[in-house]
């Protein structure tokens, strides 16, 4: 699909402006809530959104915008053929401890798939982007994933849900039966960014489960046209509303996928005694 030069250059000039709010308002006493007991939102991340949402509105007022914290109008971004999926700061957790892994994202997607993609990673100043059949730039030279063929030889990437003190067994015990394979496994607090180091070759691999689309509608994209490969976490056709990822550069993905599947099948077992 060739898509209008405007619908990238609209993603990086979100991406920025919301780097600049972040920037701006860190460290600062901010209003933060709770949505869960581990779940967290600040007037910061409101702030970038209805900035998001006012852009889109006057650049492109019939698309719709599925974004984190703001009414959802259709939901989900069901329905419309065009809808920009936003997180205004991905790693909140991080941005509120002042831990400098936090980044806005922002993808375009036509008929449910996404054509553009843009994160900004404002603590480093690098940002990401990807248009569908045109490559994944990192600011401005293309991106290629890793060459690492097993698990024993890469660093691999995962996220904890925020519902993880209700299924801390099974996050835990996948997450340890990685570790027993890979040369490392880290856990950044950024699903974005954890998607933009895999395309950057810095991350092998990675995986989560309990997300949402905007946590990973412009990563997925940029992995993809850095070369890699992107389905849900039991291998099938990646869906941003589906809610699990599994990003690897190729080559280790049929082998994190039996992890999984290994991993899933004890747990299957153990229940049935």
């Amino acid at each position: 699909m060739s898509n209008d030069p405007a619908f990238l250059q609209t993603a990086i000039d979100l991406v920025f402006r919301a780097g600049e709010i972040q920037m701006a308002r860190i460290g600062q006493d901010i209003r933060i809530d709770k949505k869960s007991a581990i779940d967290l939102v600040t007037q910061v991340d409101l702030e970038v959104e209805a900035m998001c949402r006012q852009e889109i509105r006057e650049r492109f007022p019939t698309h719709a915008v599925l974004a984190e914290e703001l009414p959802n109008d259709p939901p989900k971004g069901e329905g419309a053929r065009y809808c920009w999926v936003f997180d205004p700061i991905d790693g909140t957790v991080n941005y509120v401890h002042g831990l400098p892994i936090f980044c806005s994202s922002l993808a375009l997607e036509i008929d449910g798939r996404a054509e553009v993609g843009a994160v900004y990673d404002p603590s480093r100043q690098e940002l990401y982007v990807a248009e569908r059949e045109h490559g994944a730039r990192l600011n401005g030279i293309p991106l290629s994933v890793s060459s690492a063929t097993s698990q024993l030889d890469a660093m691999l990437c995962t996220g904890f849900p925020y519902d993880v003190h209700r299924n801390t067994d099974e996050v835990v015990g996948l997450f340890g039966a990685f570790v027993a394979r890979a040369r490392a496994v880290r856990r950044l607090g950024s699903a974005a960014l954890d998607l933009c180091y895999v395309a950057a070759g810095r991350l092998d691999g990675f995986w989560e489960q309990g997300l949402h689309p905007w946590d990973m509608a412009a990563g997925a994209l940029i992995v993809e046209e850095a070369g890699g490969r992107v389905t849900d976490m039991m291998g099938g056709p990646f869906d941003s509303r589906a809610g699990t990822v599994l990003a690897t550069n190729g080559y280790l993905h049929d082998e994190m996928l039996a992890t999984i599947r290994g991993f899933e099948a004890s747990r299957s077992r153990r229940r049935m005694y």
